[in-house]
């Protein structure tokens, strides 16, 4: 079964522009529409513009952290139905469980492969 991921749009949030380019290379090599933001104030300001279908936030972020960002997009009738996937270097219970409160959807530990990558995708991708 080949993946079909052209059309999708995916927006990564995290404040490493290391992360940031690596994630996009990645998903636009498989056919995404990637939309990239440096923090969760830059992502607020283009999710309404770009309407991702599925959102990655780094949790570590100065001015708006993960948590907050995926609070303000869950508590937004328009994207509460957007999965938010958490990305974050520490692989606690605390903090998947804190993810979870706040509505995220799924947490990857960094650095994830591409295929974790994928996997997610494929997992919360719209239907066709």
């Amino acid at each position: 079964m080949s993946d079909n991921f052209e059309n999708l749009r995916i927006m990564v949030i995290d404040d490493s522009k290391t992360i940031r380019r690596t994630a996009e290379t990645l998903l636009k090599k498989v056919g995404c529409d990637v939309v990239t933001a440096i923090d969760g104030f830059d992502a607020l300001a283009k999710i309404a513009d770009t309407r991702p279908h599925i959102i990655f936030v780094d949790i570590m972020m100065p001015r708006l952290d993960g948590y907050q960002t995926c609070a303000l997009i869950k508590n937004n009738s328009t994207f509460k139905g957007t999965p938010v996937i958490m990305l974050s270097s520490k692989d606690g219970l605390f903090d998947k469980a804190k993810g979870r409160i706040v509505g995220s959807d799924k947490y990857l530990t960094k650095p994830f492969s591409k295929e974790e990558l994928l996997d997610a995708i494929r997992e919360y991708r719209p239907a066709a």
